[in-house]
Formats: C-alpha cells, sequence, structure tokens
C-alpha cells in the first residue's frame, strides 16, 4: 500500500484542528503543521532546526500551502505547539493512522510505555507516553499521555479506547496485567495477551501451580510445548514455550479475568559462549494470560513479537531522532513534537523504494524535496 492516501488525508484533516490562538494570526496552523512534520521528517530536532528548514525550503513549501507571510520564528512554533490540545492532536494522530491500518483482524499490537527524558526540569515532571504499535507494519497507531510511569494502568484503557483495533491481538508486559485493562480490550472487541508476574500474586501462583504440575507428569494429558533456539550476539538463547487452553484448574481465579482463554509460560535459558563470561548461563521464567488459544509456536512468536516496540520504535526514536535530548517542555509541547516524531518515523517507515536506514532516508529528504514528496507520498506541483 503506498502512503499516498494517508498524507493528502493529512493535509486535508489538518483543518479538524482547533487553532489555539484567540485571534487571527499571520502564521496559520496548518502551515505551521505541515512545516513541521516536514521538517522533523527532514532531520530536524528541534523548533530552531523545523524553523531553520522550513525557511530554506521556503519555495517548496508554498508549492502545496500559501506560506503568504513567510515561516514563522522557533518562538511562534513554540508556543503554538505548547498551546495546542494534546488530546485533540492524539485524537487526530489516530484518525490518520486509520487511513493506512484501516483492518486489524488478527494482527499483532504491542501497547508500552516510554519515558520522554528531557522534558523534565526542576518542577516539570518527566512527560511519559503510551503507545500502540503494529508489529508486522511496524507503525505507530497512537499514543496517549500518562501523569507518570505507574499511571500506564490508567492510560492503557484510554489508548484502547481510542484504537480501531476489532480482532486484533494486543501485547503487554505486567504492568497491563489489571482487570481494567482486560475489560477494555475484550470490549472492542479484541484479543490480548498479557504478562504476569507478582503483581496479580494470586493469578502468578495459580498459573506457576498449572505447569508444575504438568513438570511433574500429574496431568492427564502432557501440555504441548515448543523449544526455539536463536544464535547471535555470542550467545544463544533457548526458548521453552507451554501453553494451557483448559484454565479451569486455575479454579475462582480465572473468571476473575474476562476471556480468559488460555496461559502460557515460556522458560528463557540465555548462554553466553564469547568472550570473558564465556560459559554463563541464565535462566528466566515468565507467565502469561490470553483470550486466545493459540499453538505453542504462534504463542511464542507472539511473546517475541512484542519486544519490536522496544527495539524498532522506542530505540529508533532515541537513537534517529533524538528524543531523550529534546528539551521541549513547555505545556503540551513535548507530547505534541512527540507525535510529529511518530508521524514522521511512520511515513520513513513506510518508504520503502530503497532499502537503507532512517537516518539516510532523513538526509535525503533534507536534501531533496522530490524524495521528501515520496516519502510524505505527495505528487509535485
Amino acid at each position: 500500500m503506498t502512503t499516498a492516501p494517508l498524507s493528502t488525508h493529512f493535509i486535508e484533516a489538518l483543518a479538524e484542528l482547533d487553532d489555539p490562538r484567540s485571534r487571527s494570526c499571520p502564521f496559520p496552523l496548518d502551515e505551521l503543521m505541515f512545516a513541521a512534520l516536514c521538517g522533523v521528517s527532514s532531520g530536524a530536532d528541534s523548533w530552531v532546526s523545523v524553523t531553520d528548514w522550513a525557511e530554506l525550503q521556503i519555495d517548496w513549501l508554498r508549492q502545496h500551502l500559501p506560506y503568504a507571510n513567510g515561516i514563522a520564528s522557533h518562538d511562534t512554533f513554540g508556543r503554538v505547539f505548547s498551546l495546542l490540545d494534546p488530546h485533540q492532536f492524539e485524537r487526530f494522530f489516530v484518525r490518520w493512522m486509520q487511513h493506512l491500518c484501516p483492518a486489524l483482524t488478527g494482527e499483532l499490537i504491542a501497547i508500552d510505555g516510554k519515558s520522554l527524558r528531557g522534558s523534565h526540569d526542576g518542577g516539570t515532571r518527566m512527560t511519559h507516553l503510551v503507545s500502540a504499535w503494529h508489529h508486522a507494519r511496524g507503525l505507530v497507531l497512537g499514543q496517549v499521555k500518562t501523569a507518570a510511569k505507574s499511571n500506564e494502568i490508567t492510560a492503557i484503557p484510554e489508548l484502547v479506547a481510542a484504537l480501531q483495533i476489532q480482532g486484533a491481538i494486543l501485547t503487554l508486559d505486567a504492568m497491563g496485567c489489571q482487570h481494567a485493562v482486560v475489560d477494555a480490550i475484550v470490549a472492542k472487541p479484541a484479543d490480548y495477551i498479557i504478562a504476569v508476574k507478582n503483581n496479580q500474586p494470586t493469578l502468578a501462583q495459580a498459573i506457576e501451580g498449572l505447569f508444575e504440575a504438568n513438570d511433574r507428569g500429574e496431568l492427564e494429558q502432557a501440555l504441548p510445548q515448543v523449544t526455539v533456539v536463536d544464535k547471535g550476539h555470542g550467545r544463544i538463547e533457548t526458548r521453552q514455550c507451554v501453553v494451557a487452553h483448559d484454565v479451569s484448574a486455575l479454579g475462582e481465579v480465572a473468571a476473575q479475568w474476562r476471556g480468559l482463554r488460555s496461559v502460557g509460560r515460556i522458560r528463557s535459558t540465555r548462554e553466553i559462549v564469547n568472550g570473558r563470561a564465556k560459559g554463563e548461563a541464565a535462566t528466566e521464567w515468565r507467565y502469561y494470560i490470553s483470550s486466545t488459544q493459540l499453538s505453542p509456536e504462534r504463542f511464542e512468536a507472539a511473546v517475541r513479537a512484542h519486544w519490536g516496540i522496544e527495539n524498532q520504535c522506542h530505540w529508533v526514536l532515541d537513537m534517529t531522532f533524538s528524543e531523550d535530548d529534546c528539551r521541549i517542555r513547555v505545556g503540551g509541547g513535548a507530547e505534541n513534537f512527540a507525535i510529529l516524531r511518530r508521524m514522521s518515523l511512520n511515513l520513513l517507515k513506510q518508504e520503502k523504494s530503497k532499502k537503507t536506514s532512517l537516518n539516510i532516508k532523513r538526509q535525503k529528504a533534507a536534501w531533496s524535496p522530490k524524495y521528501l514528496e515520496t516519502v510524505l507520498g505527495i505528487s509535485p506541483k
């Protein structure tokens, strides 16, 4: 699928956003927004660099919007985006992405949080965001700000409610193992695979007991399992996944979790094969609840895919977009600039004319307006 419908909708949909300024201004919101997205896609990581890029590309920008009064100062960009309602911008972002991913049945969607480390200063609290990541497409579907990392519990249901995720399978770490989160997912309706730790001790003990009984051979029929071995980076990782589709052995605790149809356990052993620590090994046991009944092979693959949001999204935002180094923090500025980064990330990932890094794509977008048009999916004028 090309990006044309996505980007065309972006320019047209800018009219949906309410300008936070109470009077008419020489720099319309759609012009500021378009310049900001193009600038971030071309390597800009601050309002100063957005303005510098836009001033150099003013002739190209005028091919798409008037810019009758030229380019606003970086102070104007910063002030307007600090005043822009982040909740409205988040909703805009989610609707924008629905044009690219209209159907998610059976798709894996990872939900996880990330802090913007440069967004705090003295009394200003660090901004923490919860995002939804489409594993197969490598796209951010939406984000919600939380008051603190611990507030992911309340933010996740809000994000789930905003997304069109009917039929998808959502994966979450143990922070998401909450009744309210499960209820929100099932209500869409969608499915879940959620890690379980001691934040839910009764549930965790019941699941551990079931798999220990299987290990001792006490079940009428042994549970199905699969073993997966990965080699690389000087180590060997062996993952054994066991899945139980009959949750009646959990007793009354199973009925407390809406839609619960299976539980899983993954035993992960990592052995170092190179370097000074050669021969050292560590084993970790992880437990999960799910509203699906997947084979051990598919269950293990879904759990492993969850970490794509860390490696392909959060890490990229820090390394390629310098997110943790960004010092924007006034009003809704940090959250709104984060949305621009995720929009840019999605557009750059969808541009597949040549396989290259996101850093190179941003450089090419800065050097060539023609290539930037390819990234945005808009026609030259």
